[in-house]
C-alpha cells in the first residue's frame, strides 16, 4: 500500500496551500537543477532494468494507457531524473512507484477534460517561460538546456513542456475539484475525535498568540518626487528617442524577479499582482509606456510587448524612494514613546494598535497576528519563524518586547513592537481548546476517503492498459483491474 497511501497523503498534505494560495505549482513542478548532466543520464535508464524479470525494452515503448493519455518508458526515466536532480531521496524509489505516480497524474488529467475543466493556454504558456528561463539561468545558455533535453530546436522543447504543464495543470484542477466538494460538520468532527483512541490522540506543542505594532518611517515628498522625475526621464528617452526599455530594466530597475529578463512578466487577470500594476498592464495598448504610477512596492513604468487575448507580455521598471536619516528616527521615537506608555499601564497594547500601527493587515484586530500556515492565531514554537521565535520565546504573557528594527519586501526599514496575548503549553488534543486543529484534522481525513473513493472509481470506468513488464508491479491502486 505504499504508492497509494504516499501518493494520496501528498495530495491531501498540500490541499490547503493548492485552495488557499495563489501558486504557480504546475511551474515549480518542472523545475530542474542541472548539475552534472551525464551522471543523472547514466543512472536514468538503470532504474528501470530493476523490474522483476526485466530482459530488454523498446527505445520509447509505451508503459501504460490510461484514458486518452500514455505513459512512455521514457516518461518514467524522465521523472526520476527529475527526481534525482531535485535532491529527492530515491532510496526507495521503483519504476512501479513512478509508473504508480504517472498514471493517477493521467487519470486526473483524463477526467478533468471529461468534466469540461478548462486551462488557459496563456497561462501555461506563461509558466513554459518562467521555465525556460529558470533552466537557462541554471546552465548558462538554451543550447545547454536542450542538448541535456536531447531537443533539436526550442519550439520543440517548448511544445513537449506545453503538454506536460497543461496535463499537470488539468490534474490539479481535478484534484482541487474534489477536495473542493468535501465539506465537514461538527458532529462529524467530534465523531472523528471520538474514535482516536486515548493513547494515540496527537500531542500539540508549546503554543503562543502574537500581537504587534508597527510604525513605518514616512517617505518624504522631496524622495517620492525624485523617483516619479527620473522614470519620467527615462520614458521620454524611451517615447521621444527609441531607446530602449529592456535595456533600462537591465540597468535601473529594482525588482530583482524581472530586472535580468529587461523587466519581463506574463500575467493574467486572475494572477496575485496588486490592483494598481494589473490596471496599468490591462489599459495599455502593445507599445505604449506608462506614466509613472505607484504601488506599495515603490513606483513605476510600464510597457506592454504583447496582448494574448485575457494575457499581456508587459515589462516594467521598479524605483523605490528610500526613507531619510530624520524619518527612520521620528519613527524610532514614536513607537518608543507608545512602548513605554504600555509598559506603563497607561495604555492598552490592542488600543494602541489601533491608534498607531501602520500594518493595516493587523490594526482592527489590535495587532494579533494569523498563522498563514494554519490561518488560526497560535504558533507552535517548534515550527515558527526562527526570527519570530528569537523574538517571542522569552517573553512572559502581557509583557512588551524592546523596539525591534524590521525590513519590508522592498528593504525599507520599520519599527516594531510584539507581546503575547496567550501561551498554551504542550498538552495532549483536547476537543474544545483544540477544535480547529482536530477540524483540520477530520477535513482531511474526509478529503483522503473522497480522493481514494473517486480513484478506485475512475479507474473501473476508464479505458486503462499496463504493458510489459510493468504488469509484474504490485500496484497498491487496481491498474490491472484484477
Amino acid at each position: 500500500m505504499l504508492l497509494k497511501t504516499t501518493n494520496l497523503k501528498s495530495i491531501i498534505n498540500h490541499a490547503a496551500v493548492v485552495i488557499f494560495t495563489a501558486v504557480f505549482a504546475t511551474a515549480q513542478a518542472q523545475e530542474v537543477v542541472v548539475t552534472d548532466s551525464t551522471a543523472i543520464q547514466e543512472t536514468a535508464i538503470p532504474v528501470r532494468d530493476s523490474l522483476k524479470n526485466s530482459q530488454k525494452f523498446k527505445v520509447d515503448g509505451v508503459a501504460a494507457v490510461v484514458g486518452d493519455f500514455v505513459v512512455l518508458d521514457s516518461d518514467i526515466d524522465k521523472m526520476y531524473i527529475e527526481l534525482q536532480s531535485q535532491g529527492a531521496s530515491i532510496k526507495d524509489v521503483t519504476p512501479c512507484s513512478l509508473a504508480g505516480r504517472l498514471m493517477e497524474n493521467k487519470l486526473y488529467a483524463h477526467h478533468a477534460i471529461q468534466d469540461s475543466i478548462i486551462v488557459s493556454d496563456a497561462e501555461i504558456n506563461a509558466n513554459v517561460d518562467q521555465q525556460l528561463s529558470y533552466m537557462t539561468q541554471q546552465v548558462g545558455s538554451l543550447e545547454k538546456v536542450l542538448e541535456f533535453y536531447k531537443k533539436d530546436n526550442e519550439a520543440e522543447f517548448r511544445a513537449e513542456l506545453f503538454e506536460i504543464n497543461k496535463q499537470n495543470r488539468l490534474a490539479g484542477e481535478m484534484q482541487r475539484k474534489i477536495v473542493d466538494a468535501v465539506e465537514i460538520t461538527p458532529e462529524e468532527v467530534r465523531e472523528f475525535f471520538s474514535s482516536i483512541p486515548e493513547d494515540e490522540r496527537p500531542v500539540f506543542g508549546d503554543e503562543v498568540e502574537i500581537a504587534q505594532i508597527v510604525v513605518k518611517p514616512e517617505i518624504p515628498q522631496k524622495e517620492r518626487q525624485r523617483i516619479i522625475d527620473r522614470l519620467n526621464e527615462m520614458r521620454a528617452d524611451i517615447v521621444e528617442n527609441g531607446a530602449s526599455f529592456a535595456t533600462k530594466a537591465v540597468l535601473y530597475s529594482q525588482d530583482p524577479g524581472s530586472r535580468s529578463s529587461g523587466g519581463k512578466i506574463s500575467l493574467s487577470r486572475k494572477d496575485p499582482f496588486v490592483k494598481e500594476f494589473k490596471d496599468a498592464a490591462f489599459s495599455l495598448q502593445e507599445g505604449e509606456v506608462s506614466e509613472p504610477f505607484e504601488t506599495e512596492f515603490g513606483y513605476h513604468i510600464l510597457t506592454v510587448d504583447k496582448i494574448r487575448g485575457q494575457q499581456v507580455d508587459v515589462r516594467h521598471i521598479l524605483l523605490i524612494p528610500d526613507v531619510t536619516e530624520e524619518t527612520k528616527q521620528k519613527a524610532f521615537e514614536e513607537i518608543q514613546n507608545v512602548r513605554e506608555k504600555i509598559a506603563s499601564g497607561e495604555l492598552k497594547f490592542g488600543v494602541a494598535a489601533r491608534e498607531v500601527s501602520d500594518e493595516k493587515e493587523t490594526r482592527e484586530s489590535g495587532g494579533q497576528l494569523v498563522n498563514p500556515t494554519t490561518g488560526d492565531t497560535r504558533f507552535e514554537l517548534s515550527k515558527i519563524d526562527p526570527l519570530l521565535y528569537e523574538q517571542v520565546v522569552n517573553l512572559k504573557e502581557g509583557e512588551v518586547s524592546r523596539v525591534i528594527t524590521d525590513q519590508d519586501n522592498t528593504g525599507r526599514p520599520f519599527y516594531k513592537i510584539i507581546t503575547v496575548t496567550n501561551r498554551f503549553t504542550e498538552h495532549k488534543a483536547n476537543y474544545a481548546q483544540d477544535y480547529n486543529k482536530i477540524k483540520d484534522l477530520a477535513l482531511r481525513d474526509k478529503q483522503l476517503k473522497a480522493i481514494e473513493d473517486w480513484q478506485r472509481e475512475k479507474i473501473k470506468d476508464t479505458y486503462i492498459k499496463v504493458n510489459g513488464e510493468y504488469r509484474e508491479c504490485d500496484f497498491s491502486s487496481n491498474w490491472l483491474k484484477q
